[in-house]
């Protein structure tokens, strides 16, 4: 499970890392924090020590952030946690993280002992306030911003969800299904991991008609080929063979749809 989890985070290391809009970002916020010289910082170093340092802040706690929230919220929302009590809980958890962090180039650059206890307490309350209020923000901007559908959306009977795919894996969609903290979609080109909510890729589905059969996978009703029951539960069989179980709290709804003898 940790070698999964630690190629996944690579993954997404890769993929932000090499997205120059990533790094526009992070240059133009460290200039401007390099020229304003908060927290002290201006009294200290000089203009351009100040803006290299204030960017590779800038830089490591964006990083981290990105890969380690995403994570944290997925795993609060599969347990039923309310979107923006997962987004406060991992600005609570992302806090401490980051604050090692900072404490450590504050170490290398200024001399500024880990050990002085007044100097991490202030740090720590300045460090993880920072934390809560980006992170919260954040999902607040990405859910008022369009993440959640709107009615008139996929009016020209397009598939969002197959936009996030790589060209060569668009076609029928057939399954999503819960992986780690990804979805995995499932077209007959094959399949893609994707880091969002299981909940947010079935809202990009639409208009193809579908159903989620488990907490953890939804199927699209034109890839189901046969059903059966093995060991007692039930079982659908896609297009490509794969095969998805229905849980018995929708056993109900793949009846009515059809999927399952009434």
């Amino acid at each position: 499970m940790f070698g999964r989890q630690m190629q996944l985070a690579k993954r997404d290391l890769h993929r932000l890392g090499t997205d120059m809009r990533v790094w526009a970002g992070i240059c133009a916020v460290g200039i401007i924090l390099g020229l304003a010289g908060p927290f002290d910082t201006g009294d200290v170093m000089r203009t351009l020590p100040r803006m290299i340092y204030w960017t590779g802040i800038c830089a490591l706690t964006y990083f981290t952030g990105a890969v380690l929230v995403g994570r944290l919220m997925s795993m609060f929302s599969a347990h039923g946690m309310p979107s923006g009590g997962a987004a406060l809980a991992a600005g609570v958890i992302l806090g401490p993280v980051i604050m090692a962090e900072v404490a450590i180039i504050n170490w290398a650059v200024f001399g500024a002992s880990p050990f002085d206890l007044p100097y991490m307490a202030e740090l720590g309350r300045d460090v993880i306030l920072v934390a809560i209020v980006v992170t919260v923000a954040g999902w607040f901007v990405d859910r008022s911003s369009g993440s959640q559908p709107r009615k008139d959306d996929n009016t020209d009977g397009q598939i969002r969800l197959l936009d996030r795919l790589p060209l060569d894996k668009r076609g029928a969609l057939l399954a999503l299904s819960v992986s780690d903290h990804y979805t995995e979609i499932r077209t007959d080109k094959g399949t893609e991991l994707v880091l969002m909510r299981l909940s947010d890729a079935i809202a990009e589905t639409a208009p193809l008609p579908g159903l989620q059969t488990h907490r953890s996978h939804w199927v699209s009703l034109a890839a189901v080929t046969s059903a059966q029951r093995e060991a007692g539960r039930a079982v659908l069989t896609l297009t490509d063979g794969h095969q998805i179980p229905v849980s018995r709290s929708n056993l109900a709804a793949a009846k009515e749809a059809g999927l399952l003898p009434g």
